[in-house]
C-alpha cells in the first residue's frame, strides 16, 4: 500500500473535456491512512483506507477559499488551510482532494511525507496547503 501524491490523470483528462469548475463546484478533502492505495491513478474518493476518530467526518471536509490565479504561463489553485478542530485521529498519512459536485471525482492526492502516520487527540488536524504562487500552489498547470 502507499500513497503517491499527484494531480489525477483522470482529473487531466476531465479538465480538457470541461467536466470540472473549481471555482463553483464543491471540492472536498478526505485524510487516508498508512493503508491506504491512492495515487495519480485514483480516479473518484473512495472509503479504502480513510482514518476514522472523533471529529472526523467520512468524506473529509469542505474545501474554502477557492482562488484560481494565472502568472506567466502558469495557472495555480489556493485553498483555505483545512482544519478539523478538537479532532482525535491516528495514522494519518495524506489526502485526495476531489470534486464532490462531479460524481466525488478525484484531483489531486497529497503525501504527507510520514511513514508512521500523524496523530492528534483532542486537537486541531489541519493541512496547510502551500504559498499561493506559480511555483508552490498545491495544483499547478504550466
Amino acid at each position: 500500500m502507499a500513497i503517491i501524491a499527484g494531480v489525477t490523470n483522470s482529473f487531466k483528462e476531465e479538465m480538457l473535456k470541461g467536466e470540472h469548475n473549481l471555482s463553483s463546484n464543491t471540492l472536498k478533502i478526505a485524510l487516508y491512512s498508512t493503508s491506504a492505495s491512492i495515487g495519480p491513478g485514483t480516479t473518484a474518493y473512495t472509503t479504502s483506507g480513510e482514518i476514522s476518530g472523533s471529529n472526523y467526518s467520512a468524506g473529509g471536509n469542505t474545501l474554502a477559499g477557492v482562488s484560481i490565479t494565472v502568472s506567466g504561463g502558469t495557472v495555480y489553485v489556493d485553498f483555505t488551510d483545512s482544519v478539523w478542530s478538537s479532532a482525535t485521529i491516528s495514522d494519518v498519512s495524506g489526502a485526495l482532494i476531489y470534486n464532490s459536485s462531479v460524481s466525488n471525482k478525484s484531483i489531486a492526492v497529497l503525501d504527507f511525507g510520514v511513514s508512521s502516520g500523524i496523530s492528534v487527540s483532542a486537537s486541531d488536524f489541519t493541512v496547510k496547503f502551500p504559498s499561493a504562487n506559480a511555483d508552490d500552489a498545491i495544483i499547478r498547470i504550466s
